[in-house]
């Protein structure tokens, strides 16, 4: 069984950088530049089988670290993002504030 997370959606501009998130109702935009790598999914842990035909795509997933905010004078959130490159799924790994307390961890 794979790792619980919760879905969320994201807005990304052209290039695929997210640039709003929408999460528990409530619409972020992303104050600062995200930061986007690659990490290989434990696809082995999920299907018992990986079919050659799906692609890379079902085996790395991006990662994004993004800091959003409700508004200008609101406080900072840094968000844990995993996209599935061939689902197109968004979902939340961990939320944490500015001052470093986690608000919410999903995993």
């Amino acid at each position: 069984m794979g790792v619980l997370t919760e879905s969320v959606d994201v807005d990304c501009d052209a290039e695929g950088v997210p640039v709003g998130v929408r999460w528990r109702g409530r619409a972020y935009r992303v104050a600062q530049d995200p930061v986007r790598w690659y990490e290989r999914r434990a696809w082995w842990a999920e299907d018992l089988r990986l079919p050659r035909e799906r692609g890379t795509g079902v085996v790395d997933q991006q990662m994004w670290r993004v800091q959003v905010q409700l508004g200008p004078r609101t406080e900072l959130l840094t968000l844990e993002l995993v996209h599935t490159l061939d689902t197109g799924r968004w979902r939340l790994l961990a939320a944490t504030s500015a001052t470093g307390i986690r608000v919410e961890r999903c995993a």
